[in-house]
Formats: C-alpha cells, structure tokens, sequence
C-alpha cells in the first residue's frame, strides 16, 4: 500500500466516493465475498480510501434498460461477440465513521464493443442509432451488489481500455445523488485478452494506462483485479458513497 492511501484525512464532499482496502479489502478479490461484519460495527474509517470521480464522457445515455446481461440488443436479440465477463458492483455508504451496504442504488454500466463501438450514438465513424447493445442497469440488493455479464471491452483511438459506471441513489436519499466514473484493466491482462477473437482483428491498440489523459486523473484508483473464469473473466468492484 501506498503511504499516502494509509490515512485518507481531509473533509469528504458530496461528489467523492471511498473504497474498503487493507484486510477488509482482500475479500473483493474476485471469486470471494467480502467477510461480514458484525451489524452494529461496520467498516473502520482507516480501512476506506477516496476514489475519483471521472468524466460522464460523450456516449451516455439514459436507456433505462433494467437486465444484468447487456451483452445483447433489445431489438434484435444479437448477442455482441466477446469474451463474457461477470463484473459486480459492490455499493456501500461511507456514514458516521462506518461502510454498510447500500442497497436499492441504481448501477448503469455502458462501454464499447470489441471494435470499439458504442450503441445508440451518432459517431463520425460509426452510427448505431437505435441500437443498445452492452448498456443496461440493476439495482444493488441487500449486500449492496449489483452483477452485470457483458464482454470484455475493446479499445478505440485516444483512449484506453474502460467501461464507464453511472451510480444513483435516488430512492435512499432525500436529494437526487448521482455518481460518475469509470473502471479500468490491468494492461498485461488486456494484452493476455487481445490475443484472441474478435479483439485481435481489431490491431495493435494504440494506448495504454499511463498514456490515457483520463486514466491519469487517479485511474490507477479504478483498476479492476479480473480473474479467469471456465467461461470467461470476473471481476468484483466495491465502492462506498459519501452521500449527502
């Protein structure tokens, strides 16, 4: 761990987010649930770090598609090709010191395909009106988790491998909370990944992490830890919210 994410001390806005590491974190690691704590306990304040915010980007929209499997258009029932992966989204509230599941918040996740093309967008070098392939959202449970089986991401000029989260918690909270960012992929795994169909007809991808002007405003905070699957990948990503 970093000597600066040891202690995380300075006021939390309403637009900052924290996640569990230390012990408690080693329970996201994909294919594991994190240890319980005890109800009247929660998490420790030292055990949450702040993560970023990042840019909504030009290719939102609000679908209001409610499924867990995105990796389809609606009208057609194509399935995008890719290699599948399960990602959960873990939503916590950061509140009087302690980390508790936030349930009934609603999670959007949108990305590309393995071209790089994303659905429902006017785009000079592609148009996909209409469409609505790898967008959709679903509401956290008890445990806070949101799961979503879409593909592994492809990459497109100027940026690097992503998939952009959308976090609303309306319905817990007496003012509208919405939270924007993006999560990222370790590159030797992304290389590991392009090496197969349908990603390497697509070519050599022309940038990485640390040269994407995005990543650099704290995506090394963002970085999924995916594993390999019998059918794919996985990756669990938890988060806990300052909301107001």
């Amino acid at each position: 761990m970093k000597e600066k994410d040891k202690h995380v001390e300075h006021v939390l806005s309403r637009r900052e987010a924290l996640v569990l590491i230390g012990a408690a974190g080693a329970g996201f690691l994909v294919g594991s649930r994190p240890p319980k704590a005890p109800a009247d306990s929660g998490t420790p304040r030292s055990l949450c770090i702040v993560r970023p915010e990042q840019t909504e980007g030009p290719y939102f929209v609000d679908e209001r598609l409610h499924r867990s499997d995105i990796r389809t258009d609606p009208a057609s029932g194509q399935v995008k090709p890719g290699t599948p992966l399960a990602l959960t989204f873990q939503v916590m509230r950061f509140n009087a010191g302690a980390c508790q599941p936030l349930p009934d918040a609603q999670v959007d996740i949108w990305h590309c395909d393995a071209q790089g093309i994303y659905s429902d967008v006017r785009d000079p070098s592609f148009n996909t009106l209409g469409q609505k392939f790898l967008r959709g959202h679903q509401m956290t449970d008890a445990q806070g988790d949101a799961r979503f089986l879409t593909i592994y991401p492809g990459w497109y000029p100027i940026r690097t491998v992503h998939i952009h989260f959308k976090i609303r918690a309306a319905s817990v909270t007496p003012k509208a909370f919405e939270f924007t960012s993006q999560v990222y992929f370790p590159d030797e795994f992304t290389d590991r990944a392009y090496a197969n169909s349908p990603y390497s007809s697509n070519g050599p991808r022309r940038v990485r992490n640390r040269h994407d002007f995005i990543f650099r405003q704290g995506g090394e905070q963002l970085i999924l830890e995916p594993s390999i699957t019998d059918g794919g990948y996985s990756s669990t990503f938890a988060i806990a919210l300052k909301l107001p």
